[in-house]
């Protein structure tokens, strides 16, 4: 599509938060993460279990197929679900059983589970920047932040988008410090040929209903090639219990390891989750062309904005859109609210900068800024995205994000664009 094509888009010129007509007339495609596949599975389930006379419980027949699904799509290794993705991060870290009180290197740009997790397995998060242009942590950041009171490294893969995880490792075996990868945001994402969550000691997935993969309304799992790490995962994920021995008697709690909360999830989540996992390649791919499409559109174009640089290793969950503020005449703030006027669907300013928390700042190893992380945040907007995104949708965002660019940037203009009106 050529520049013609993509102004043919604007029906006018005049912004929509100024008054003016939208380039997205139409709500953006929903995303049902519920489909049919996943009510049939579900369907299957309930009647499996009515078929029986039992209720659907946990650690039953639907848990066991969807964890080998799982494990099969890693490639092998051992995996729990769970129930939520805070509680895969929470068990990954117990699993290690870290000396108490030692730090934990992780990424600037997280979940405040991510960051819960550390604090409440008795240890102190250490923040490492990200990489310049990025939501990740480097190799190199998480080098420079290393004491001798690191005992490990939770490496979180942002957005979509693989970290460094292989020199990650490569550094964390040299020191003898062990790695969770987080890959709440990045299922089905690779490096070097290798689904993220393979290269770490531990890895935690969150499966809630908005992720690329679900298990329902709120699910994670924990997944480690190590079996030792996943039965201590098992007995932290389920109040201590040594489910693997073969004299263990679940009725007899004074068999337990140790104290532990529950975090069970359920049969009928598991079946959800058989199915998505299945079409979750599909769903990739589907998600894969969107942003190729969007980025191919973005390139016939001279404007302040760009896009996150995806590779087709990624696994893409938000699309970060960077502005040049050197060509921009409003904030950041203020641009991403035009365009998600233009019927563009997005967060104008993401949140998930750790060291902003004043909560979390009495909990952190030292007072460590991380400008490399807030200048990326401070730069871009996110637009959300789903499967159903296709050639309609890309050249919609393309058109709305050129008129907000004449309208809202330092460039020259062409006399038909109406001027923005000053605040």
């Amino acid at each position: 599509m050529e520049l013609a094509e993509i102004e043919s888009r604007v029906k006018d010129w005049k912004l929509a938060v100024e008054g003016g007509s939208k380039v997205r007339q139409s709500h953006l495609p929903r995303r049902i993460a519920m489909g049919d596949a996943e009510v049939g599975m579900l369907e299957e389930a309930v009647s499996a279990y009515r078929a029986g006379q039992v209720d659907p419980g946990y650690q039953g027949i639907y848990e066991k197929r969807y964890t080998d699904d799982f494990v099969a799509h890693m490639g092998g290794g051992y995996a729990d679900a769970v129930a939520t993705g805070t509680a895969s991060v929470f068990i990954a870290i117990a699993a290690l059983n870290l000396p108490r009180g030692s730090e934990v290197i992780v990424s600037p740009i997280t979940d405040p589970g991510t960051i819960s997790a550390i604090i409440f397995n008795g240890l102190r998060p250490r923040l490492a920047d990200s990489r310049h242009n990025d939501y990740n942590m480097g190799a190199s950041q998480a080098r420079e932040r290393l004491t001798p009171d690191v005992s490990a490294i939770v490496v979180v893969h942002s957005a979509g988008q693989a970290a460094e995880i292989d020199l990650i490792m490569d550094m964390a075996r040299d020191k003898g410090i062990a790695v969770v990868e987080d890959c709440s945001q990045a299922h089905g994402a690779t490096r070097m040929g290798r689904p993220v969550g393979t290269f770490g000691d531990i890895a935690a997935f969150s499966t809630m209903y908005r992720k690329i993969h679900i298990t329902g309304g709120s699910g994670g799992v924990v997944y480690s090639n190590n079996l030792d790490l996943y039965r201590n995962a098992l007995a932290h994920a389920d109040r201590g219990k040594p489910r693997w021995r073969s004299d263990f008697n679940d009725r007899d709690p004074s068999g337990y390891l140790f104290p532990a909360l529950n975090w069970n999830t359920d049969e009928l989540s598991c079946a959800i989750g058989i199915a998505s996992l299945r079409r979750l390649n599909d769903t990739i791919v589907r998600r894969l062309a969107f942003v190729s499409e969007l980025a191919a559109l973005m390139a016939e174009m001279d404007t302040m904005f760009s896009i996150y640089n995806w590779t087709p290793c990624d696994s893409p969950f938000i699309v970060p859109i960077y502005v040049d503020m050197t060509r921009a005449r409003r904030s950041k703030t203020e641009i991403a609210k035009a365009v998600r006027a233009e019927g563009i669907d997005l967060n104008p300013h993401y949140a998930y900068v750790v060291s902003e928390w004043k909560w979390v700042l009495p909990h952190l190893a030292d007072n460590f800024d991380t400008p490399q992380a807030l200048d990326a945040r401070n730069r871009s907007f996110c637009l959300y995205l789903n499967e159903n995104y296709g050639a309609e949708e890309a050249a919609d965002t393309a058109a709305a994000l050129l008129k907000v660019h004449r309208a809202m940037s330092s460039d020259p203009k062409p006399d038909r664009i109406i001027p923005l009106v000053e605040a």
